[in-house]
């Protein structure tokens, strides 16, 4: 699955909408759907750092890193590369 986004465990802490937080930090609500439905390729850091600064979070509240389950379960090393 890779990078998961937590938007809703965030907004029921804060008791807030869907609507209002889209409206709070700039962004449609429809692209709102689409990055806590998990369908989102990207996120901007200004998204993020609005994201942050309405809902009084992290950025690690708000990302959780799950690695593919097709390659967990094979028994792949899922880290990245580094170079050196």
């Amino acid at each position: 699955m890779g990078i998961r986004v937590d938007i809703d465990i965030m907004l029921a802490k804060r008791k807030m909408a869907v609507g209002e937080l889209a409206e709070r930090i700039g962004i449609t609500p429809a692209n709102l759907a689409v990055l806590k439905n998990g369908r989102a390729k990207a996120v901007r850091f200004t998204t993020l750092q609005s994201l942050c600064e309405v809902l009084g979070c992290q950025p690690g509240d708000l990302l959780v890193y799950e690695p593919d389950t097709a390659q967990a379960e094979a028994g792949q090393d899922t880290t990245p590369a580094t170079r050196g």
